[in-house]
């Protein structure tokens, strides 16, 4: 597979606290999910991939309905299994599992790499399965971006010539053509290395060269298969934090594919965690971690840092006499603040956008919280 091309209900266990809708904006420019101008742009519905000899007529004469009992006497694999998802404008949408669980497969139905064996995908309400392969092959030049874990940069170009490589295929002439690779480089951090081949640059450097040629198509979904995960830990924390940059500047719309929760957490508007070709919630990090559906989710979530997941809004409480050291945002992470409001040994006011006060979050709930102690958030 190319490193780069140019192509392209939820549940909640009873509980004392329902899951709590958040803005996922937090200053960085990330979409807020709760706005409705946020339209779906990517969707699949009931959405099977199945391996094995006769696997199409197989879910299509049970109408996208089958057990695994079913599928194992046929002697099929059950990739991606009866998943129904929506991928809202400008989010980043993160899929992740554990090796086997279908995350990669479900990222190649929804680009349509691979064809469904069952089931619908629609992109800005048009549904994939129907494209011709002329149309197919112009959304895939003109709207999505796609990188994966493995660079295939092209050795005997320069970086100028990688990025603006998927220009050269849609036929755009060479002068326009290098000033747009020119201004993606500049954007990615590579500017003074143009003229550099792959084998010049490190392994963070062919990363961004990669990504630079996927956006110089100027997507409008990107697609990214573990793009960071063959790098060095530093490297790798660098490039989620270019990732970061970037989509504040330029707002895609990401479905991005991973098996590192902390990953997720620093990266995702919301998530999907997949088992065995099934999605078994969907939620942001936050609404994972405080309400899994499952014993599954619940461990995979179990060793995460909760003050880099929990906010403010999850851990206040009613508002009391005394007076405040400090205030915060409702979505601010408890790790922002965490050493402020333990040395002011004092609450801090939870505000909303008119500085009207919410509710406050104790120091001894956020000590509660970081010594994992039960019960974080109860305490006066």
């Amino acid at each position: 597979m190319e490193g780069l091309g140019s192509v392209a209900d939820e549940r909640a266990p009873a509980g004392s606290r329902a899951p709590v809708p958040l803005p996922s904006d937090g200053g960085t420019g990330r979409a807020r999910l709760g706005d409705a101008a946020h339209r779906v742009k990517l969707a699949c519905r009931n959405l099977w991939k199945i391996f094995g000899p006769g696997a199409g007529e197989f879910i299509n004469a049970r109408s996208g309905e089958a057990a695994p009992a079913e599928l194992e006497s046929a002697t099929l694999i059950g990739a991606v299994r009866k998943v129904s998802l929506d991928v809202r404008e400008g989010e980043i949408f993160i899929v992740m599992g554990l090796s086997g669980s279908g995350k990669s497969t479900l990222l190649r139905c929804l680009s349509r790499l691979i064809e469904p064996s069952f089931g619908s995908v629609t992109f800005d309400g048009r549904d994939l399965l129907k494209a011709s392969e002329a149309e197919l092959i112009d959304i895939r030049r003109h709207k999505m971006g796609m990188v994966f874990q493995h660079f295939a940069l092209l050795p005997h170009l320069t970086v100028l010539d990688n990025v603006g490589f998927p220009l050269m295929v849609q036929g755009i002439g060479k002068v326009e053509r290098q000033a747009r690779a020119r201004a993606i480089i500049e954007l990615v951090g590579l500017k003074g290395r143009e003229y550099h081949y792959p084998r010049e640059l490190s392994g963070g450097q062919q990363q961004r060269v990669g990504i630079a040629r996927s956006l110089a198509v100027e997507p409008e979904i990107w697609f990214l298969d573990e793009p960071f995960s063959a790098l060095d830990p530093l490297i790798r924390r660098e490039m989620q934090s270019e990732l970061m940059r970037l989509q504040g500047v330029l707002k895609k719309t990401i479905v991005f594919v991973t098996h590192d929760f902390d990953e997720a957490i620093r990266l995702a508007d919301r998530v999907a965690i997949m088992k065995d070709g099934e999605v078994i919630q969907v939620g942001t990090p936050e609404e994972l971690v405080l309400h899994p559906a499952t014993d599954y989710v619940a461990e995979f979530t179990r060793d995460v840092n909760r003050a880099k997941v929990m906010s403010a809004k999850s851990l206040m409480r009613q508002p009391g006499d005394a007076g405040h050291g400090g205030t915060v945002r409702p979505d601010a992470k408890i790790a922002s603040f965490a050493s402020e409001i333990v040395a002011a040994k004092r609450p801090f006011a939870v505000v909303d956008e008119t500085g009207a006060v919410l509710g406050e979050v104790t120091p001894n709930a956020v000590i509660d919280l970081l010594a994992g102690r039960d019960g974080a958030g109860q305490r006066p």
